[in-house]
Order: C-alpha cells, then sequence, then structure tokens
C-alpha cells in the first residue's frame, strides 16, 4: 500500500494537470470542493489549479467533516 506522501504527490501532480481530477481523488465526485474546482477550471485553467493544490495540501477533510456533521446536543 502506498504512503500518505506518495498518494498527496500524484494528486498534486494530477491537480496540475486536470485539476478536478486531483480534488476528486481526494475529496469524492460531490463535495463542495470539487464543484467549486470544476467551476474555477471551467472560468479559468490558472484559478482552478491553484485552488486544486490549495484545497488538497491544505484543507483537511476530517476537520470539517466533523465540523460539520457532528450532533447539537441540547
Amino acid at each position: 500500500m502506498a504512503s500518505d506522501g506518495c498518494c498527496q504527490f500524484l494528486e498534486i501532480i494530477l491537480a496540475i494537470l486536470l485539476p478536478p481530477l486531483g480534488v476528486f481523488l481526494h475529496y469524492g465526485c460531490c463535495s463542495l470542493e470539487f464543484c467549486i474546482c470544476v467551476l474555477l477550471t471551467i472560468l479559468g485553467y490558472i484559478p482552478g489549479m491553484i485552488y486544486a493544490i490549495y484545497v488538497i495540501t491544505v484543507v483537511n477533510p476530517e476537520r470539517h467533516h466533523r465540523d460539520y456533521y457532528e450532533p447539537i446536543v441540547a
């Protein structure tokens, strides 16, 4: 099995070649990050690539998942 660093390297390379593909591998098809990346790539290749690399390297999906879907306790 590949290490996390190797997978992230592959996602970054794919994000440079085709930005939505790298985001798709990291977050999945129906995520907000993927939709934003597709929109930015349609509007311009460079903004889509910058956003894809940012989302893959900086944003932690587990942290956002825990914040958004944590049950509210009254």
